[in-house]
């Protein structure tokens, strides 16, 4: 089905004789959403409300969004962030996730509608789309295949949260029949890796080195962000089973094939 969730036929269209909306959808990067915030709120703040009232109107009793473990909570205060953390989004993704929380939450006390938020970290695997540049571990093993250098915003030191993809799905369906009290999970490993790391793990996978090619740091990029997910485990059943170089193996042998057919 094509169609535009800023368009409420559309989006009625797409959630007749659903029971659950799985909310993936975002137009913007972390990246660039500062550039156009009124498009960022426009987009995916304003067509969510299309969905909800979309949903209010079918008598959809469920949703499920993915929201930004890695943009909503902002720099940390302590680490690893859990679900209390205070947010303090530094860019508008961050700031549009957070409103749709919010909203999600009006609409389950006005309407009745049960809303699951999912605040991933960083996911990376097998079809991540590497034209966008969404996502380092995508751009750095289609780089490393392609003898291209790895640009790195900062000295290397930045460190983030990554989760494989594999493992956000299986949160989803534990999420789809979860019907505790929790509204809010952070879906992590737990475990910080620093860009230098990743790419040290990523050379010892491909069996070579990669030429890296540092630049001036970004001011959005917060320095560490490590999510707790103790509170998934407990609640929703979770964990999380691939491990950072098993990860990677299995994103460069699909990368691999990918470019063989290209």
């Amino acid at each position: 089905m094509v169609g535009d969730l800023s368009n409420a036929h559309d989006v009625s269209r797409a959630i007749a004789g659903a029971d659950t909306v799985l909310h993936l959808v975002s137009t913007t990067l972390p990246k660039n959403s500062n550039d156009d915030p009124i498009y960022d709120v426009q987009s995916n703040v304003v067509a969510s409300l299309h969905i909800l009232n979309a949903m209010v109107t079918q008598k959809v009793r469920n949703i499920i969004f993915i929201s930004s473990g890695g943009t909503v909570y902002g720099n940390p205060i302590y680490l690893p962030i859990n679900e209390s953390h205070p947010t303090n989004p530094l860019v508008s993704y961050g700031i549009t996730k957070l409103a749709i929380e919010k909203y999600l939450q009006m609409y389950e006390r006005l309407h009745g509608i049960r809303a699951i938020t999912l605040r991933v970290s960083n996911p990376y695997g097998e079809r991540q789309r590497v034209e966008t540049a969404q996502g380092a571990i995508g751009v750095f093993v289609y780089n490393a295949l392609k003898n291209i250098p790895i640009e790195i915003w900062g000295d290397g030191t930045v460190m983030r949260d990554y989760i494989y993809v594999s493992d956000v799905a299986e949160t989803f369906v534990k999420a789809l029949t979860y019907r505790g009290e929790h509204r809010v999970f952070n879906v992590s490993s737990g475990i910080g890796t620093t860009l230098n790391a990743l790419i040290d793990m990523l050379e010892a996978v491909i069996g070579k080195s990669v030429e890296r090619r540092y630049l001036p740091g970004r001011p959005f990029d917060v320095p560490v962000s490590v999510l707790c997910n103790d509170l998934g485990r407990g609640e929703l059943g979770w964990t999380t089973l691939v491990s950072m170089p098993e990860g990677i193996a299995r994103t460069v042998e699909w990368m691999r094939r990918e470019l063989a057919q290209s």
